[in-house]
């Protein structure tokens, strides 16, 4: 099987680490990774605010790189919604034909990380040791978009000494939205503090997600009150076999 990794710009930019844990993992399972130089944004940003027509160079670009992989895999939730539900809108709204036909040709090989290693590599137990207090954020991309379930509470679950702890409310939003924390500032602030208030709550070291972008925003919120609370990137937890460290 031929295995792409898609980062996506906000992880290479700001979260290259996270990339990194997803080959640790693959790699340990025994697949190699590739990663095309040839990725960039999947017009997700563009989309969101309005610039559908300018996001289609980015979704030809995107079909054009990983085309011929089995599959492309992505440690981001919002990312792959993207890519999966609203590309081949894109395309068909303002596309060719080839290109509609190659977009939906290519979307049903595209995974979030978790979906890959439980739906597709069948597998729960990636061999990790993470000895800590550790909460999950079910971001909104990964519940209600990509509708993840208990994937990726049965790939923690599977980690060697880890102490999993129930995050009060957490189905609800951090309040970041992308663009939406900064029109609507006032309203995301009070979300973000409903939610930083439930992880410290909770008791947790670490709280993990499928999507840094949220994470980065609860960090935000969880340093502003001197909170020693680490997040990390749930592929950075799987990928850990000895404490592991942001």
């Amino acid at each position: 099987m031929r295995v792409a990794l898609f980062l996506t710009c906000f992880n290479d930019t700001l979260f290259p680490g996270t990339g990194h844990a997803v080959v640790t993992v693959l790699e340990r399972l025994g697949h190699t990774v590739d990663f095309p130089l040839e990725q960039t944004c999947c017009g997700q940003m563009h989309f969101n605010t309005g610039y559908r027509p300018e996001a289609v160079p980015m979704v030809e670009r995107f079909a054009r790189t990983f085309e011929e992989y089995d599959a492309v895999v992505t440690p981001s939730a919002s990312c792959a919604g993207m890519v999966r539900d609203h590309h081949p809108v894109l395309a068909r709204d303002h596309g060719t034909d080839a290109l509609r036909a190659q977009v939906v040709e290519l979307t049903s090989r595209v995974c979030e990380f978790t979906e890959f290693l439980t739906d597709v590599l069948d597998v729960t137990d990636v061999g990790a040791r993470f000895p800590h207090r550790v909460a999950y954020h079910p971001t909104c991309h990964s519940l209600r978009g990509l509708r993840l379930g208990d994937r990726p509470y049965r790939l923690l679950s599977a980690v060697k000494d880890i102490e999993l702890v129930d995050l009060p409310t957490a189905d609800s939003c951090c309040g970041f939205g992308g663009t939406f924390a900064l029109k609507n500032a006032e309203t995301s602030s009070a979300m973000l503090a409903d939610k930083t208030g439930g992880v410290l709550d909770s008791g947790a070291e670490v709280l993990c997600a499928a999507d840094n972008s949220c994470l980065m925003h609860i960090g935000g919120g969880l340093s502003r009150q001197d909170s020693t609370v680490r997040t990390m990137h749930l592929a950075e937890i799987l990928a850990a076999t000895a404490g592991g460290t942001r």
